[in-house]
């Protein structure tokens, strides 16, 4: 298909950061504009995503096919808003890809000028997927964030329900 991102199915993976820690990874297709009325296979995606706890947002640092990273990034937190608003507000941290196609100072100048162009205030990596650099930090702070943010259960799921019941009294009846 003639899109710029190569992943059309969602996979979930294990990321192991050692024998006893883990967590799971869902590897979710790039959305494409519209994605929240259907358009492509958009809110079959994005419901893969209520279940995340932290929503790591690649962004290509220097896009091969010439597009604005800002323009891309704002189309995919549009198309998360208008498909939830719980979604939307789950934690979320950019990630900047393929800092390894260019030196280390003009990586970290274009991420910062992305993140400001963002308004972004939360947590933002460097990584290149392709050589490793940055990966190992951001699976350990993404481990951290999940052994200190565990899921919340909704009450009634956590409390069984009391039920007032006397024997004597139903064998009177």
């Amino acid at each position: 298909a003639d899109y710029p991102f190569t992943t059309l199915v969602p996979s979930l993976g294990v990321v192991r950061m050692d024998n006893e820690k883990s967590f799971v990874v869902a590897d979710i297709p790039g959305l494409i504009e519209g994605a929240a009325e259907g358009a492509g296979l958009g809110i079959r995606f994005l419901k893969h995503l209520e279940r995340c706890r932290v929503l790591l947002h690649l962004i290509d640092i220097d896009p091969i096919d010439g597009t604005d990273p800002v323009e891309n990034a704002r189309i995919i937190i549009s198309e998360l808003e208008k498909y939830s608003q719980d979604l939307a507000a789950k934690p979320r941290w950019l990630v900047f890809n393929k800092i390894d196609l260019l030196d280390k100072a003009e990586a970290e100048e274009k991420a910062k000028a992305i993140a400001e162009a963002l308004g972004w205030e939360d947590k933002y990596y460097l990584i290149s997927a392709a050589s490793g650099l940055g990966v190992k930090d951001l699976c350990w702070d993404v481990m951290t964030f999940i052994i200190e943010n565990p899921v919340v259960q909704a009450e009634e799921a956590k409390q069984p329900e009391k039920v007032e019941f006397m024997w004597d009294d139903y064998h009177r009846q």
